[in-house]
């Protein structure tokens, strides 16, 4: 999206969590992306009446919501992101899995396409480790761990 029409790092939050449930469902309800958000279901009314305005998502009160074809590209978008960014935190930083979830799902919403991009493509080089050692992150672990 450009700009102008910008989704709020909230809007983008329910795009990925109704991709999750329709990839698992089919369909998602408001009762469960409520609970995935962890919030209280009459507060998700109004962005799923946002999101159908903007035409990324079908809805109709009290019915099934799923993903339109543009809220699907956005919401696919998203979830590579997280993806990506998580990978990194925990497979190259080391960073505990779950904190690299949470710290990918607040960095997914900061981070363009082309800066994602980026990143897969240095996740891609140093898993080649060209000219390096095979063994170089566990030689960053330790490097990280000394005391000195």
């Amino acid at each position: 999206m450009d700009g102008k029409n910008k989704l709020s790092e909230n809007s983008e939050d329910y795009l990925e969590v109704i991709l999750n449930l329709q990839n698992t469902q089919k369909v998602a309800r408001s009762k469960e992306i409520a609970k995935k958000l962890n919030i209280q279901r009459g507060s998700i009314t109004g962005m799923l009446k946002k999101l159908s305005r903007k035409k990324l998502v079908n809805y109709e009160p009290y019915g099934f919501i799923t993903l339109t074809k543009k809220g699907e590209k956005i919401a696919r978008e998203i979830k590579r992101r997280h993806i990506i960014i998580k990978d990194f935190l925990f497979r190259v930083l080391q960073v505990e899995e779950k904190k690299a979830d949470a710290i990918a799902c607040r960095m997914e919403h900061a981070m363009d396409k082309s800066t994602v991009d980026m990143l897969l493509k240095f996740i891609a080089f140093i898993d080649k480790h060209p000219g390096t050692d095979s063994n170089w992150i566990q030689e960053f672990i330790d490097f990280c761990s000394d005391k000195e």
